[in-house]
């Protein structure tokens, strides 16, 4: 089925004002965004407008009742200047797992991959073409509904926005091993990509930082020893020679970037095993001296290297150096930007439009 999407586009762009040199997180957005309408069982009016503010009924349920979730992903420049998108069809698979779980209706993988083509086709002079820079799309979807009452919606809207982005973390990250509080557990949200879920992440994720730390290591929330996650990525450690990350046991994202971070390392020769690993073993790797690199994996952080874990009061050394690290990292970045073959069928190109 294609969709008809219609376009309005806005009088000038503000894409001559940026300073692609500096460019503030999170707070710069592109011209335009998609916007469809879920009523009557279906999804309609398909749109790509002029970015502006969303008139929203103060009785809207995701207001209340929390049915908002959200994907992130990148587009890159390939070295002829086409636009591209790393693997965008995962990115809607996972939208509408979340959606199933939050009991929201899925969005069609045809309409999520045509509205951010459309999109980004019309956005292309915003691609950073900076080293480590990308656009970053942000789809998601929320209940606008007007209803106070505990039900599924009835009425969604479904939003692309872009915002052009830096590169994440420059240096070596520390990391804070939460045993206090929990990010996920067996049967509740943590496979999706709810907006919940992140706000109760944010006040450990400040307290870390107050500590001296750039992100939380996520426990299990029953023993609070094995290793789920960490706050913006899942997570990689290389011990003796072999690359250890969580299993998918119900409370860990399905990252498109681990993903395709284990078909990397296995074409690497690496072998990589999927299990529960706790953070004691890591404690005793890092002493024993088996515990070689570690790295966080996601779209916004794209390889994050690991130096340290605090716990509780005491400091796990992790590596100063990440070789398989930045080895997966630069080719990973030479395939998104079309300096390295994908052989992998990751890119999908996308057609410049007239702005």
């Amino acid at each position: 089925m294609s969709y008809n999407i219609s376009i309005t586009k806005v009088e000038k762009s503000k894409v001559d004002a940026l300073d692609f040199n500096n460019i503030p997180l999170g707070t710069t957005f592109t011209d335009h965004m998609f916007v469809c309408d879920y009523e009557n069982g279906t999804w309609t009016k398909a749109r790509i407008v002029p970015l502006g503010l969303i008139p929203t009924h103060p009785a809207a349920m995701a207001l209340h009742y929390g049915q908002a979730i959200f994907e992130g992903m990148k587009a890159y420049k390939d070295t002829e200047g086409a636009p591209m998108l790393f693997r965008p069809e995962q990115n809607a698979k996972r939208l509408n797992k979340s959606a199933d779980r939050m009991g929201m209706p899925n969005v069609p993988e045809e309409l999520f991959v045509d509205g951010l083509k459309e999109l980004v086709g019309l956005e292309h002079n915003w691609i950073p073409p900076q080293q480590g820079s990308a656009l970053y799309l942000r789809p998601f979807m929320y209940a606008d509904e007007p209803f106070i009452g505990m039900r599924a919606a009835t009425h969604y809207k479904f939003i692309i926005m872009a915002s052009p982005a830096g590169p994440f973390f420059s240096k070596h990250i520390k990391l804070w091993a939460e045993k206090q509080y929990i990010r996920a557990t067996l049967g509740g949200t943590g496979e999706a990509k709810a907006a919940g879920n992140y706000a109760a992440a944010i006040r450990p994720t400040e307290l870390a930082k107050a500590k001296g730390y750039d992100q939380v290591l996520w426990l299990d929330a029953v023993e609070h020893k094995y290793i789920q996650e960490v706050g913006t990525m899942n997570i990689f450690f290389k011990i003796k020679g072999e690359f250890i990350t969580p299993e998918l046991d119900g409370s860990v994202l399905h990252g498109i970037t681990r993903a395709s971070v284990i078909e990397m390392l296995k074409a690497m020769n690496y072998n990589v095993t999927e299990r529960k690993i706790g953070i004691d073993e890591i404690k005793s790797a890092s002493e024993n001296g088996t515990l070689e690199e570690a790295f966080g994996t996601g779209t916004a952080v794209g390889i994050a290297y690991i130096k340290e874990i605090g716990l509780e009061g005491e400091t796990i050394p992790v590596s100063d150096e990440s070789p398989v690290g930045l080895e997966v990292n630069d080719t990973l970045n030479a395939i998104k930007t079309g300096q390295l073959q994908d052989r992998f069928g990751w890119m999908t190109k996308v057609k410049k439009k007239l702005v």
